[in-house]
């Protein structure tokens, strides 16, 4: 039987998880393609944020947002899409996953819409610049892309956004509500980093765009 440090009460198997929550419907299951179509093509032309679930080669994940003008990423053929990469913090978890294990997970939203729309597929990295060349923005041209075949592709019913109420004005932090990266930061590296400092030059950073393209 399986155990966590906090409770013995756990699943370790799928016949106790069916038995909890049933079966999906058959309904349910047959939205599920291997492709685009014209109507669901539509969320990933209007999208533009998008979430990047990989994992290396020991399964281990990381979740990665990319944002961009609406329609960032590009549609290539029904089987095929294409995510430009824009310069960031050089971690680059999502490539060195892909590199290691090419299965990736994408999740598209549209502001407003509470619908939202998934893909699966294998990918890989790419420096083409035939296919690069259309994701310019800003006059940049991204060095890197990342192309994902596609294995699944569907629709994902409202009820997350629904009961969070993502897009609810009223529901909106305000900026400065939530600690600032230069709190964080001094929290973890102490003495070390003047918060004040920090908040203030990334900001300066953001407002020349320094580094989005």
């Amino acid at each position: 039987m399986t155990r966590h440090r906090l409770t013995d009460h756990v699943i370790d198997d799928e016949a106790q998880l069916r038995e909890l929550i049933g079966h999906p419907a058959e309904l349910v299951c047959s939205k599920v393609t291997d492709r685009l179509n014209e109507l669901t093509r539509e969320y990933v032309d209007r999208s533009p944020f998008v979430c990047v679930a990989t994992s290396d080669r020991h399964g281990n994940c990381d979740l990665s947002p990319r944002g961009d003008p609406a329609g960032f990423v590009r549609v290539i053929d029904e089987r095929t899409v294409l995510l430009p990469e824009r310069p960031g913090n050089r971690i680059a978890d999502t490539l060195t996953n892909v590199l290691a294990n090419p299965h990736v997970g994408l999740l598209f939203l549209v502001p407003g819409a509470t619908e939202t729309f998934r893909i699966n597929g294998r990918a890989v990295l790419t420096t083409d610049v035939d296919l690069l060349r259309p994701c310019a923005v800003e006059n940049t041209v991204p060095k890197l892309g990342i192309v994902v075949d596609i294995d699944e592709a569907y629709t994902q019913c409202s009820k997350a956004l629904l009961r969070s109420r993502l897009w609810d004005p009223d529901r909106f932090v305000a900026q400065g509500e939530l600690p600032s990266n230069g709190r964080i930061m001094r929290m973890i590296n102490g003495d070390r980093i003047d918060p004040d400092e920090y908040d203030a030059a990334r900001a300066e950073r953001y407002a020349r765009r320094e580094n989005f393209y």
